[in-house]
């Protein structure tokens, strides 16, 4: 029988869901729940947010005197049409320079009170911008690009667009590395990617993650699975880490359902038993048992008490476990000051009514165990990575992939280091992700001239079975 198909993306906003609003072509970014009493301030203005449901994502919205006005597509002209040739299509060739245009204040024929005066009269943004061009004596000498730049410009402060935008992996991690970079441990968006790609993500995976980053590589994995396989977020101590971040998602209740939470020590506990298939005892804390044959009554007398003896042993190893791991520092993922939090109409974060993170069924934990999960992705940039993946490699199948993110470059060259000592791994590959932005106009296609250098390291490698590890 073939599987489901998974579900459709949604197309258009709808109450209820999570959006995000680009204000001003990247200006200021921010995350909302579309309610009925949802509203954002642009500028000295107040605007309701229900004209947004119901419209597709990617739609522009212009700041009318009745709120946000969905703009016509012919309001709203590519730079592309506007430097083409209406009868042949072609792109012109750019003959005029800015070599002779002085900046010295007095192009403009539009003073400030003449602006006001048409604020006054009820002039729209439009109207004032295109008042602007007609009394400008420079603006027919400059070229296309800087036409352009100068309208933007002038709409920026007089015209506001609001573009509505679907929160994604690749939108949420711009916005994130944008205003608040070090809440997400300083990953780029092609780091993030790069870590996805690398570890393998598929359809119908089981995905360990170390996900210390507020919940981004969680909701990275969970979009990508589509409602298919599990992502098992696991965390040092008896406090989860913050995975906050999974309520910019849309993420169907299906998809929710498959983010589950489970502590280190309990699955380096469950590891430790052995790889000896485990059944369940019936019990109701569903405790997992290896399977015993007992032959007659003294040998059930002392298997009995050897397992009295082991449990004893193991509840005084746990208990150690458990003290020792709470004292460990944790990473702070939360950011109170950020300005861009996912807000609903009473300005309280966004809480998704299928809560993610619960903790996984007994017969998942058998299956983990016997089996091992297919790939791992860590992203701690607060904890040492060699001791960490000491403890997570075992966790995975035979041939399995992982791929480790951090911010420097020092712990992931020891912990690689450490891996080829150890021959738990092969194919370790230690890379530095680069990206850089073109501009790309006709006989002017340069780099921009400011961008990030820096967006981390990662160490992906192929888990393989240990020359030391006995064979039983």
């Amino acid at each position: 029988m073939d599987p489901p198909p998974p579900p459709a993306i949604p197309r258009e906003a709808w109450e209820g869901c999570s959006v995000l609003l680009d204000i001003n072509d990247g200006d200021r970014l921010a995350f909302f729940r579309l309610t009925p009493a949802a509203t954002v301030k642009i500028g000295n203005k107040t605007c309701s947010l229900q004209p947004l449901a119901g419209r597709p994502f990617g739609s522009l919205f212009s700041v009318g005197a009745d709120g946000l006005v969905p703009c016509a597509a012919a309001d709203a002209p590519s730079r592309d049409d506007s430097m083409q040739d209406g009868a042949d299509g072609q792109v012109q060739d750019e003959t005029r320079d800015n070599r002779s245009l002085v900046d010295n204040n007095t192009a403009q024929n539009l003073s400030s009170d003449d602006i006001e005066a048409m604020k006054r009269d009820g002039a729209t943004g439009d109207e004032i911008v295109e008042a602007l061009i007609a009394n400008s004596s420079t603006f027919g000498k400059k070229t296309v690009f800087s036409q352009e730049k100068y309208k933007l410009k002038k709409q920026k402060k007089y015209a506001p667009k609001v573009l509505l935008r679907r929160p994604s992996t690749r939108s949420i991690c711009e916005t994130y590395f944008k205003k608040s970079p070090a809440r997400i441990g300083f990953m780029r968006v092609d780091t993030l990617s790069l870590l996805l790609s690398m570890a393998n993500i598929g359809p119908y995976s089981d995905v360990l993650v170390v996900d210390m980053v507020g919940g981004l590589i969680v909701g990275a994995v969970a979009e990508r699975l589509g409602g298919t396989g599990y992502v098992c977020s696991t965390y040092l101590g008896t406090v989860p880490s913050s995975i906050d971040i999974i309520r910019m998602y849309n993420l169907s209740s299906d998809m929710v359902s498959r983010i589950v939470q489970v502590p280190l020590s309990e699955l380096c506990s469950m590891q430790s038993s052995g790889n000896t298939p485990l059944v369940l005892n019936g019990s109701t804390e569903g405790e997992l048992v290896e399977p015993v044959v007992v032959q007659d009554e003294d040998a059930q007398a002392s298997l009995a008490q050897a397992v009295d003896t082991a449990d004893e042993k193991a509840q005084l190893s746990t208990e150690q476990t458990t003290d020792m791991e709470v004292s460990k520092p944790s990473l702070d993922v939360q950011d109170e000051n950020s300005s861009f939090e996912c807000k609903d109409g009473d300005g309280d974060s966004i809480a998704s009514k299928s809560k993610p993170g619960k903790a996984p069924s007994p017969e998942k934990m058998k299956y983990w165990n016997e089996h091992g999960f297919s790939s791992l992705i860590v992203a701690a940039p607060g904890h040492e990575v060699e001791s960490f993946v000491a403890d997570l490699l075992p966790l995975l199948s035979y041939s399995a992939p992982f791929a480790i993110y951090h911010q420097y470059l020092e712990p992931l060259a020891k912990c690689m280091h450490t891996l080829q000592v150890s021959k738990r791994a092969i194919g370790l590959q230690l890379s530095e992700p680069w990206l850089r932005e073109y501009q790309v106009l006709p006989s002017r296609t340069h780099p921009h001239m400011q961008m990030n250098a820096f967006g981390g390291y990662i160490l992906s490698g192929i888990r393989i079975q240990s020359e030391q590890v006995s064979h039983q």
